[in-house]
């Protein structure tokens, strides 16, 4: 049955005022990159993860984007668009440096209220900063801060709004470095012309569900009324996205239809596409080694302990073995694959060496035979997390002192690098699985490395 709401019980309708404004680094990777090397600028560039051909782009300059090359887009297809692009290895501590500068910068004119991603941030206006002039000079000085005090390569674009959803979707309507505000007397038509995957939340298959009920433009989507939202996604989710659309103000205003303020972290991980020299079952367990020791690292740094691990990995399969395999999919990198994985469950810990005995008693039970013997990706993921306050120490001796030794392990590879300390498992695979670059979060600094 869908609620109905009382006159008293409606969202306060935004006055013609700004609440927020939602700031995007524009190319943020690349054009870091060329503020550090000078001689890149104004060229087509694109930050990769390996030079390899079959590896995909993770960010383009906006010379690049000419050409048609984007996130994603596979290296050796961008070198065809692209002849003579510069192809930049990249460096996930400059990344975490550089956005940290920038909200020290944007901090100069207006505080930051969130930190969606590594190149986004968001500024919550109050009193008169919300009149529409005064948005508008402090969205500039936001820009001339970030120019004076980090770097002038460095742009972005500005989204104002009466809620913090719509400032996400006005600061992707202009780039690069635009600045584009949206009034409530100007709602709903001022967004009418947008695509469906133009809103946050509305990814691909979302937009195909969509398509599926009859909606594949944005004005049918803005014709429904409340109730026929709430049917449409079937969820309170809808009537959220009805009265944002409109300016409304909910005080449930996140940009994502998948987070919960105050929702308590449930896993922490890491994952690797192996190189050539490790796409053995020798070398994929030393690289799941080494992922194991980082992610036992974080769990302690981080104050938790875990109940449960899974592991994942995927094997690349030959085109005759893709017939005959009853699960085969196609990697972004264009391999095909067939994946395997398990969890198990225990008495909470957070040491290496217990943990260490979890994986391998998991991988002792992974496939064997010909359509398993070429794995490409290996996953470890730590769930079942509790705080260390909320954890209840065992009435038994620690065998062995393996939290001890695993305290004595973390000081020295906190002061000397992560890597520095470890289990002989994990020496081939000592210098892979590097941190990689984070979209969806700003990469911690623990001692002299980010993880």
């Amino acid at each position: 049955m869908t609620e109905t709401l009382q006159p008293d019980e409606l969202p306060h309708i935004a006055e013609e005022k700004f609440a927020f404004l939602h700031i995007d680094l524009n190319s943020f990777f690349a054009s870091v990159e060329q503020h550090l090397n000078p001689a890149y600028r104004g060229l087509p560039l694109a930050v990769v993860p390996t030079l390899g051909d079959t590896t995909c782009c993770i960010a383009a300059s906006y010379e690049a984007k000419a050409f048609g090359v984007k996130t994603g887009t596979q290296v050796g297809e961008a070198k065809k668009k692209c002849p003579g692009i510069i192809l930049v290895h990249g460096g996930h501590n400059h990344y975490a440096d550089f956005s940290r500068r920038i909200a020290e910068a944007v901090d100069l004119v207006c505080p930051v209220a969130h930190t969606p991603s590594i190149d986004e941030m968001v500024c919550q206006l109050m009193g008169r900063e919300c009149e529409p002039p005064r948005a508008r000079r402090i969205a500039l000085d936001i820009k001339q801060s970030i120019y004076k005090n980090v770097g002038e390569t460095l742009r972005c674009s500005i989204g104002m709004a009466p809620n913090r959803y719509l400032a996400k979707v006005a600061s992707d309507m202009q780039k690069p470095d635009g600045l584009i505000g949206l009034l409530p007397s100007q709602l709903p038509r001022a967004i009418a012309h947008l695509e469906l995957r133009d809103l946050p939340g509305v990814g691909a298959r979302m937009e195909k569900n969509l398509a599926a009920k009859g909606i594949t433009t944005m004005q049918q989507l803005l014709d429904l009324d409340r109730n026929g939202m709430h049917a449409l996604f079937n969820s309170v989710w809808g009537d959220r996205m009805y009265h944002w659309l409109r300016g409304h103000q909910t005080g449930e205003d996140t940009a994502s239809n998948n987070f919960t303020a105050g929702e308590v972290q449930k896993s922490l991980g890491h994952s690797h596409v192996l190189a050539p020299e490790h796409r053995t079952p020798e070398g994929s367990w030393a690289v799941a080694h080494k992922l194991l020791h980082k992610a036992a690292m974080r769990l302690r740094m981080e104050k938790f302990y875990c109940g449960a691990l899974s592991v994942t990995i995927r094997y690349a399969l030959t085109r005759e073995q893709t017939a005959r395999a009853t699960r085969a999919k196609k990697h972004f990198s264009g391999i095909n694959h067939q994946g395997w994985g398990m969890e198990a469950r225990f008495a909470s810990c957070n040491d290496t060496l217990s943990l260490l005995e979890v994986v391998r008693s998991i991988w002792a039970q992974a496939p064997t035979g010909e359509l398993f013997d070429r794995p490409f990706f290996v996953g470890i993921t730590l769930s079942r997390l509790m705080h260390e306050n909320g954890h209840q120490r065992s009435l038994f001796a620690d065998p062995s002192n393996r939290a001890e030794l695993s305290n004595t392990m973390d000081k020295l590879n906190l002061k000397y690098g992560h890597a520095t300390l470890h289990f002989a498992g994990m020496l081939p695979a000592r210098e892979s699985a590097p941190t990689r670059i984070a979209f969806t979060q700003i990469p911690v600094k623990y001692g002299v490395d980010y993880m």
